[in-house]
């Protein structure tokens, strides 16, 4: 071979190589995906699918899944229905945000009338509230009604411990309950922070521990260390005689 044929042949391998070389990393770059807790597959020493291990989010299975404590109708006059229910979260050191729930309403032949969902913040070991005032419900009567959580849908993270700056209850005192009830209570600030749009539900049992009533009212304010009465009324009596009564803060978790 003369030594241009032999030039142009080390060209030509150098040129060869080089395009191997692109192809190969182009090949590569493409098939290959960097391990992330989002790419669906279980991966980087993670528990489950994107949970457990180096994922903010722990797996469900290794979790306590949410208690439906129960749920309940309540008349609240004038052909008005409230929905009431509580949530446990068994886990001490673990919380969810935004948990999606579908509350079933049936009527008294077990026919289903409609879903609403909603969602729920669960802190660590905490029991939350969920109150829906004046369902609608067209032409039918609802008799029951039923809160669901799918557990596939709550993504639990660890939490040591409860971040949230709840008030303190006391001082609750209940008024006229055979004309029209009304109840106040008063909620203490523990921290050197100023408190606002606070949420308050209130749940009122009878000697069966059912409920009997409930209601929600906003705080605007409650001062830094400082103390503000929240209020509930009705334009109606309760149904039954109310013997324990249970008020609520409602803190979404940060």
């Amino acid at each position: 071979m003369s030594w241009a044929g032999r030039r142009r042949f080390i060209i030509l391998s150098i040129l060869g190589a080089v395009v191997l070389a692109i192809a190969a990393v182009t090949i590569i770059a493409t098939l290959h995906h960097t391990p992330s807790c989002t790419d669906g597959i279980q991966n980087q020493g993670e528990q489950g699918v994107d949970c457990g291990g180096p994922c903010p989010y722990l797996c469900s299975a290794n979790e306590n899944p949410p208690t439906v404590l129960f749920t309940a109708l309540v008349g609240n006059g004038q052909g008005r229905t409230d929905v009431i229910a509580e949530i446990e979260n068994k886990n001490t050191d673990a919380a969810a945000k935004n948990v999606p729930y579908t509350i079933a309403l049936y009527n008294a032949s077990h026919v289903l009338v409609r879903d609403i969902s909603g969602s729920v913040d669960l802190a660590p070991g905490a029991t939350v509230p969920v109150y829906l005032p004046g369902v609608e419900s067209g032409t039918h009567t609802v008799t029951s009604a039923f809160l669901s959580i799918d557990p596939a849908e709550v993504h639990w993270y660890r939490l040591a411990s409860d971040p949230r700056i709840v008030p303190q209850v006391s001082n609750v005192v209940v008024a006229a309950t055979s004309t029209a009830p009304l109840i106040t209570a008063t909620l203490d600030n523990p921290s050197t922070d100023l408190l606002t749009q606070v949420l308050a539900i209130v749940l009122v049992h009878d000697e069966r521990g059912n409920v009997i009533a409930a209601s929600q009212t906003i705080v605007p304010t409650i001062p830094p260390l400082g103390s503000a009465t929240a209020t509930f009324a009705w334009n109606v009596p309760f149904q039954g005689t109310a013997i324990t009564t249970e008020v609520i803060p409602v803190i979404p978790l940060p």
